[in-house]
């Protein structure tokens, strides 16, 4: 697979790398079921928490218009730049950089919030529930989903970054994963404050794609291109070569492409 040259803004070209390769293949299905689950009503006030480049944003705003209004809320500029290039013109959308442990609005702001793939990353998890259930009005909704447990793909991903990158594009690739536990999101949301809480299950199929289309894919929409952006083509050449023959009993029968499902958990509670 040829692979994209970075352009000197790496957080700007993995931004765009995302937009381009992950929300069409994951963001937006997974956005989809969020935006669904959440029932959205005309007039709601919506905050998209850890909104990435705003594929949830986006999808919410066709449900509340007329008269409602959706922010999205990222602490990564580049992810907003993205997003406000992506959003189309006269949409009532508003970008706000800032993480989810320190919202910048009022008590009671907002009717819904959503967060698609963004709680595993919170730097303190319960802070930010707080923080969203501060922000929502009493009997406001809070929607999120998150990824896991690790599919097989990804684990044998994770193995050859273990191999021929390092430690930290393995953590990285596991902190995706890291929160899928009902038991466990359960206790952070009541933690937090919120109460009538539900968590389910579902399945999101993934791919087809070939491993070394997956594998490049991924790396260069996360912020694992930049630990892999000290290694040299040859270094390169191996880690793709390690990943493919890992995946050799996976695509047998398959054509040689990957294929398979992620299991994802959706939590809704109120304030």
């Amino acid at each position: 697979m040829t692979r994209p040259a970075f352009d000197p803004s790496l957080a700007l070209q993995i931004a765009r790398n995302y937009e381009r390769w992950f929300v069409p293949s994951i963001g937006a299905p997974v956005a989809e079921d969020l935006v669904r689950s959440a029932t959205l009503r005309a007039g709601e006030r919506v905050l998209d928490v850890a909104c990435g480049t705003g594929v949830v944003a986006r999808l919410a705003a066709d449900k509340v218009t007329p008269g409602g209004t959706v922010t999205g809320l990222d602490p990564n500029p580049a992810m907003l730049s993205v997003a406000r290039a992506a959003a189309p013109p006269g949409t009532a959308l508003d970008w706000v950089r800032a993480p989810a442990e320190a919202i910048p609005f009022p008590d009671g702001s907002f009717d819904v919030a959503l967060c698609g793939m963004g709680l595993q990353f919170f730097g303190d998890r319960v802070a930010g529930l707080r923080e969203i259930r501060r922000v929502l009005e009493d009997g406001g909704r809070l929607v999120a989903s998150l990824p896991g447990p690790e599919p097989l793909p990804f684990e044998l991903m994770s193995r050859s970054f273990a191999q021929w990158i390092g430690p930290e594009a393995v953590s990285f690739v596991h902190a995706v994963f890291s929160l899928h536990d009902a038991g466990e999101i359960r206790e952070l949301a009541s933690g937090a404050g919120f109460t009538g809480i539900e968590v389910e299950k579902s399945e999101l199929a993934l791919g087809p794609a070939p491993p070394a289309e997956l594998l490049w894919r991924y790396v260069e929409s996360t912020p694992l291109a930049a630990a892999v952006a000290g290694a040299d083509e040859e270094l390169r050449q191996a880690l793709e070569r390690d990943f493919v023959s890992r995946c050799e009993p996976l695509t047998e029968d398959t054509g040689g492409a990957l294929a398979g499902a992620v299991t994802m958990t959706t939590l809704i509670a109120r304030a």
